[in-house]
C-alpha cells in the first residue's frame, strides 16, 4: 500500500466520488481498446466493475491482465490507475468485493440475475497518478 496514508485517502474519497471510468485494455495484436464501465472502489482502491463474456474486454483481460483507467476529468482533477484485473469468482473475499459494487449500483444484483454471462472484475493498483491542476496543483503518484 501507499506509504502515504493521506494521499491514498484523498484517492480513495475521490474515486468513490466518481462511478464511470474508461477502461483500456489490450487485445490479442496488442491493440489499445477502451470502454466506458460503472465503477465502485474498496478502501485499498481495487476497482469494481462487470461486464460480460461476450465483451473484448473480457476477453483482452484473460489473455493481458494489465489494464488502465482514467477516472474523473471534469474541473480538471483526475485518475490515472494501472493495475491488474482478475475475474471475480464464488470465494468469501469476491462476493464482499461485489457488495462494495452493489452499493454503487443496487441494480447490480438485477444484472446478475438476467444477464447471461454477467461477471465482475477487480482491479488491483500497481501505480496511480492524482492530478489537480486547480490552484494549489497537486500532482501526485502511488506506486503499490
Amino acid at each position: 500500500m501507499s506509504s502515504n496514508p493521506r494521499l491514498q485517502a484523498l484517492v480513495c474519497q475521490f474515486l468513490k466520488q466518481h462511478l464511470l471510468g474508461v477502461i483500456s485494455t489490450a487485445n490479442k495484436d496488442n491493440t489499445p481498446e477502451a470502454a466506458l464501465v460503472g465503477i465502485a472502489v474498496s478502501e485499498d482502491l481495487e476497482i469494481i466493475f462487470d461486464t460480460v463474456k461476450t465483451s473484448r474486454k473480457y476477453h483482452n483481460i484473460l489473455q493481458n491482465p494489465q489494464v488502465a483507467l482514467v477516472i474523473g476529468w471534469e474541473n480538471e482533477i483526475t485518475v490515472q490507475y494501472e493495475g491488474k484485473a482478475t475475474v471475480l469468482g464464488d470465494d468469501e473475499e469476491s462476493e464482499s468485493l461485489k457488495e462494495i459494487y452493489f452499493k454503487a449500483y443496487p441494480d447490480g444484483r438485477e444484472r446478475v440475475e438476467t444477464m447471461p454471462g454477467l461477471v465482475h472484475i477487480k482491479v488491483t493498483p500497481r501505480w496511480l497518478r492524482y492530478s489537480n491542476f486547480n490552484h494549489p496543483q497537486i500532482i501526485e503518484e502511488i506506486a503499490f
